[in-house]
């Protein structure tokens, strides 16, 4: 009986891994292709972008903030504290930035995609849109795979420029001025960082978007089905930006 379950669990899992991958390269290979839904796109950049920046910017500037009183802390006893600027911004554009940035965007906008998706297949839109020969992976999924892979990286610059901005609200209490800590930052960080940076909130905005639409778009059950799903998206896109996180950084360290 348990070798039956677990072979059943394992089949059950290596079909979803097989269905999300292929609905990810449908998505991907439609991005060149017509038609654009230009309209749609900019309603979704809007929706995932501009409507996260306010929780991004509060999450970046108390994140600097906390950082930099830690690294203060921490460093005071070595009169190290010119230093802080740079321990703030590796910390922040390596990892920080880039992770909590995208679990913010996961719990907010990965939830919106699937109750949006799930409650168009449940009361079944998506079917209505099939039967009027509209391509259901274009309009649906495309559209917002490429509005968060536009958000993501931006949303990202923008926390570790906030965090930054709150770290040196704290530096300048312990009397260090705007010039050092600016001189501290490229004695921590080098160009790669930026890209590491820049690269990582990619890949998580995609696997944010894309979780989000394969589970929206296998929705059952109704209302409740909706809000099972919803809450199974947050949790999968946020333990995959975690575990994707290391295994980036583990790349990065290797080409480094």
């Amino acid at each position: 009986m348990t070798v039956d379950f677990i072979e059943g669990r394992i089949k059950s899992f290596l079909l979803d891994f097989q269905s999300f991958c292929t609905l990810s390269a449908r998505a991907v290979v439609r991005i060149v292709r017509r038609p654009w839904y230009y309209r749609e796109f900019a309603t979704q950049f809007d929706k995932m972008g501009v409507g996260s920046l306010f929780i991004i910017c509060l999450t970046g500037l108390f994140t600097g903030m906390v950082m930099a009183l830690q690294a203060l802390i921490q460093l005071k006893p070595f009169a190290a504290t010119s230093y802080v600027g740079g321990m703030v911004a590796v910390s922040m554009v390596k990892e920080l930035g880039p992770v909590l940035s995208s679990l913010m965007v996961a719990g907010r906008v990965g939830s919106a995609i699937t109750a949006e998706l799930g409650t168009m297949v449940v009361t079944e839109q998506v079917d209505a849109m099939r039967v009027e020969g509209t391509d259901v992976i274009t309009r649906l999924v495309t559209t917002r795979l490429k509005a968060m892979l536009l958000a993501m990286p931006l949303l990202a610059i923008v926390t570790d420029a906030i965090a930054l901005l709150g770290g040196y609200i704290i530096a300048a209490g312990y009397d260090i001025n705007l010039l050092m800590y600016w001189k501290s930052l490229p004695q921590f960080m080098v160009f790669q960082d930026l890209i590491e940076g820049v690269v990582k909130p990619f890949v998580f905005g995609f696997l944010i978007a894309m979780i989000g639409c394969y589970v929206g778009l296998n929705t059952s059950g109704g209302a409740e089905g909706v809000g099972a799903a919803a809450k199974r998206a947050v949790v999968l896109s946020s333990v995959m930006v975690l575990v994707c996180d290391f295994f980036m950084t583990k790349i990065f360290i290797t080409f480094r």
